[in-house]
């Protein structure tokens, strides 16, 4: 790591501890009341009595299943569809339309229709989070798919590929930054519709645990949700560059 990258890590480290002693020291002058604003010692005290009970464990379990069940089905999914739109300029004609019309349309208005249809079940909630998840990758994978390299296509054509020799060797290895790039962005997605799922819905989750603390007034329990939640959103962000980057990596060599 250069000189320039850790200088810019200290400084977000920094910047992060003086927006923790800002706010101890508005809960400590109770500028805002306790009953709604604790100080971060009383959040920290939340989230460590949560998880020796053992209960913002299980309910941390619940949100990471649902998020990952979601987002694993709305990749699979976006991919596929992805692949076949963008490497045909026929679908992309074809499809774009119902893209433009669907990509628009705000997750909360499904969410309706899924409870007509499926009630407050798991299977509603894996519904919704697939469905607002997968638009950032498939439309990355359409991006990727359509933005190779044309030669790359006439080379295939003379070597007389199969579809799926052309997809597999040629247009999913170019496409696959655009891919990843749409997954990560799409791990945010599913977290937060995890969370919403799980309140409207009674589901087992920290979506759940934010809902009941907060009709109880516990807000020191309702904070330690919240970071939770926060680090949950980081560390899945951190683990995906990584993937991102050994996937990735032979374009640095080749660079």
């Amino acid at each position: 790591m250069n000189r320039a990258a850790i200088l810019w890590r200290v400084a977000s480290i920094l910047v992060a501890a003086g927006f923790i002693a800002a706010w101890q020291l508005v809960a400590n002058l109770k500028l805002v009341s306790p009953v709604f604003l604790p100080g971060p010692d009383r959040a920290w005290t939340a989230l460590v009595r949560g998880f020796s009970s053992g209960d913002l464990a299980s309910k941390l379990i619940g949100t990471l299943e649902h998020m990952a069940y979601g987002w694993l089905a709305a990749s699979i999914a976006g991919i596929a569809l992805g692949a076949l739109i963008g490497s045909s300029k026929l679908m992309r004609a074809y499809v774009a339309p119902s893209l433009e019309f669907l990509r628009p349309l705000p997750v909360s208005a499904i969410i309706p229709v899924a409870i007509a249809m499926l009630g407050l079940t798991q299977g509603m909630a894996l519904f919704v989070i697939a469905f607002g998840a997968i638009w950032p990758i498939m439309l990355a994978t359409i991006h990727g798919f359509a933005a190779v390299e044309p030669r790359l296509y006439e080379v295939a054509r003379a070597l007389q590929m199969s579809r799926m020799a052309v997809i597999a060797k040629i247009a999913l290895p170019s496409a696959l930054p655009d891919i990843l790039a749409g997954m990560r962005l799409s791990l945010t997605v599913a977290l937060i519709l995890s969370v919403v799922c799980e309140i409207l819905a009674g589901l087992d989750g920290l979506g759940h645990w934010v809902l009941l603390s907060a009709r109880a007034f516990r807000s020191a329990d309702l904070f330690a949700g919240v970071i939770l939640l926060g680090a949950t959103g980081y560390l899945t962000s951190v683990a995906m560059s990584v993937v991102e980057q050994r996937l990735l990596a032979w374009q640095a060599a080749a660079r």
